[in-house]
């Protein structure tokens, strides 16, 4: 009995050291996860600035009367609005793909 309580005492030990991340494996995924919530951050920024922009665009629009020209410039606003948020996914992929790339636990 002392054996086997031995045993499952050792095992249990030996997974829980080997559960355990060394310092600079815990800084690689800092960095890792700090990199990826800036670039993150960078998207967030991306769309930001162009919601900005095409609600500038869209300002234009109500200072017109003429509607092929306010036509164009809700246009111009859609366009740039579709075109951050395709730059905006880009960059999260990037740092989905970062932190994908982030070292497994070693046992």
């Amino acid at each position: 009995m002392k054996q086997i309580t031995l045993c499952l005492v050792a095992a249990a030990s030996a997974f829980a050291l080997g559960a355990c991340d060394s310092k600079q494996e815990n800084a690689r995924e800092d960095a890792v996860e700090q990199k990826a919530d800036s670039m993150e951050n960078k998207a967030d920024s991306v769309r930001d600035g162009a919601e900005k922009k095409a609600d500038a665009i869209e300002e234009q629009k109500t200072m017109s009367n003429d509607s092929s020209t306010n036509s164009a410039l809700e246009n111009k606003a859609d366009a740039t609005r579709d075109a951050a948020e395709k730059n905006a996914d880009a960059i999260e992929n990037q740092a989905d793909a970062v932190r994908d790339q982030s070292p497994a636990p070693t046992p």
